[in-house]
C-alpha cells in the first residue's frame, strides 16, 4: 500500500504562502512537477502514491488531465498573490506511478496547461518517465512533436528472475526496442536500474548493467532497493520467503556500476545518478537536490517553494474533490526556520558532483574536514578550491559525511 504522509502544519485552503517565500525567489529556478497515479499492477516493493484501477473509489482516469491544468490554474494565482516574481518553467517531470497510463494526449494536455499559466525557459527540460510496456513508437512521436525532451524508462533489471520477484511486468528484450525509438523521435533517454533484490547475485547485476549501457542512454539511474514496511516484499521478507538486504552486497554492486558507468563514458553528478554529460544530466532532478523552487500537481504530490513544503491529501477520490470546490488540495505544509534550511543544504549537496561550498560552514564544522580527506570521504583538491566533493567511498557512507559536519 502507498506510503503514510507525513505530519505538518494545517494548510490553508486558498492556498496562501507565507510572505518569506519571495526573498531570493528571484535567484531560484521554478519547475513543475506533475504526479500520475495509476499503475496496471502494484509491484511487490513499491510504497509509492500509486493506485490500481480497482482502487480509484469512484474516480476515473479520463478526468485526471483536466483536474491537474485546475490545480496549475491554482497554483498561478497563489503565486501570483504571494508576491513571487514571475519566471519560466525550466524543467517539468511527469512521474508516478507510470505517467503513460493515461493517452498521449493527456500529457500533452497537461504541458499545455504549464504552459498556460507559465511560459517555458528556452531549452526546458520536460521529462516524462514511463514503463517499457506502456509506449509504442507512436506514443512518443506524439510527446517529442509536443515538446517533450526526455524520457526516463524504468528497466530496473535485465534477469528475468529479478524482475519477477519486483513484479515487474515487461520482457527485458523491450528496453532495446523502446530505447530505440525514443532516440529516433529525438527524445533524451535515460534507464533507470534497481540493484539488492533478494536473490540478485553481483552477476546478475552485472548483466543488467551491460544490459542497460548496451541501449546507449543518455543517462542512467541505479537505486538500492529500500525495503518499505507495508509492502508485499517486506512481509515475504519477514515470512522468510525472501532474503533480507546485504549491504555489503549493495556496495559492491554500487562499485561495480560506477566503474562500469565511468568506462563507458559517464559521470555521476549525484548520489545515484550517472550522465554522459552536463548537458544530459537531469536538471529536474538536481532542482531537488540544491533547493530549487517547484510546484507539484496531483494527489500526494509534495512542493516547495522558498523554505515551504506542503503535500496534497493523497488519494485520487479526495484530490478531485478539493480539485472540483477549488480549493487547495493540499493535505499539510512546513515551514523551515534558517537552520533547518542550511542543515539541509549541508545534508543534500554533499551528495552531488559539484558539491557543497565550504563557506556555508561554521568556523566549528569546517574543523571536521581535514579528517574526512584522510579518511578519504571528500575529495581533497576540492576542498582546497572551496567545496566539499564526496569521493567514491564518501558517496558510500553519505550519513558519516553529513554527521561529522554537523556534529
Amino acid at each position: 500500500m502507498p506510503s503514510v504522509l507525513p505530519d505538518g502544519d494545517p494548510a490553508p485552503e486558498d492556498g496562501t504562502l507565507p510572505s518569506s517565500v519571495v526573498e531570493g525567489a528571484s535567484d531560484r529556478r521554478f519547475g513543475v512537477y506533475v504526479h500520475v497515479p495509476y499503475c496496471r499492477v502494484r509491484c511487490g516493493y513499491c510504497d509509492f502514491n500509486t493506485y490500481t484501477a480497482s482502487e480509484l473509489g469512484g474516480t476515473s482516469r479520463g478526468e485526471y488531465a483536466a483536474q491537474v491544468q485546475q490545480e496549475l490554474r491554482f497554483a498561478s494565482a497563489t503565486m501570483e498573490r504571494a508576491g513571487l516574481p514571475e519566471r519560466p518553467v525550466s524543467t517539468v517531470f511527469f512521474g508516478g506511478g507510470t505517467p503513460t497510463l493515461l493517452p498521449a494526449s493527456d500529457l500533452v494536455a497537461m504541458l499545455g496547461g504549464i504552459q498556460e499559466q507559465w511560459r517555458l525557459a528556452p531549452g526546458a527540460e520536460v521529462t516524462t518517465e514511463a514503463n517499457p510496456d506502456s509506449v509504442d513508437k507512436a506514443y512518443l512521436q506524439t510527446l517529442a512533436e509536443a515538446g517533450f525532451t526526455r524520457v526516463s524508462f524504468g528497466m530496473q533489471s535485465a534477469v528475468p528472475h529479478v524482475l519477477r520477484t519486483l513484479d515487474r511486468t515487461h520482457e527485458p528484450e523491450r528496453v532495446p526496442l523502446v530505447t530505440r525509438w525514443a532516440r529516433e523521435v529525438g527524445l533524451q533517454v535515460s534507464v533507470d536500474l534497481i540493484y539488492g533484490t533478494p536473490g540478485e547475485s553481483l552477476a546478475d547485476w552485472e548483466r543488467s548493467v551491460e544490459a542497460a549501457l548496451a541501449t546507449e542512454p543518455d543517462h542512467i539511474s541505479a537505486y538500492a532497493l529500500i525495503i518499505e514496511q507495508g509492502t508485499k516484499l517486506a512481509a515475504q521478507i519477514k515470512r522468510g520467503q525472501a532474503a533480507e538486504p546485504d549491504e555489503d552486497l549493495h556496495a559492491e554492486m554500487y562499485e561495480l556500476a560506477d566503474a562500469r558507468f565511468s568506462e563507458a563514458g559517464f559521470s555521476w553528478y549525484e548520489s545515484s545518478n550517472w550522465a554522459r554529460s552536463e548537458e544530459t544530466r537531469s536538471r529536474h532532478n538536481l532542482a531537488y537536490w540544491t533547493g530549487e523552487d517547484w510546484w507539484a500537481a496531483g494527489p500526494g504530490a509534495h512542493s516547495h517553494m522558498g523554505g515551504v513544503r506542503w503535500w496534497n491529501v493523497k488519494h485520487p477520490s479526495p484530490y478531485a474533490e478539493r480539485i472540483a470546490r477549488g480549493v487547495s488540495p493540499a493535505h499539510a505544509r512546513e515551514i523551515l526556520t534558517p537552520e533547518a534550511i542550511r542543515d539541509e543544504r549541508v545534508l543534500l549537496e554533499t551528495r552531488i558532483s559539484d558539491g557543497l561550498p565550504v563557506a556555508t560552514l561554521t568556523d566549528a564544522e569546517r574543523k571536521a574536514i581535514p579528517q574526512l580527506i584522510a579518511d578519504e570521504l571528500i575529495d581533497g583538491r576540492s576542498a582546497i578550491r572551496g567545496r566539499v566533493v564526496p569521493t567514491l567511498r564518501g558517496r558510500l557512507l553519505a550519513d558519516t559525511v553529513v554527521h561529522r559536519l554537523l556534529s
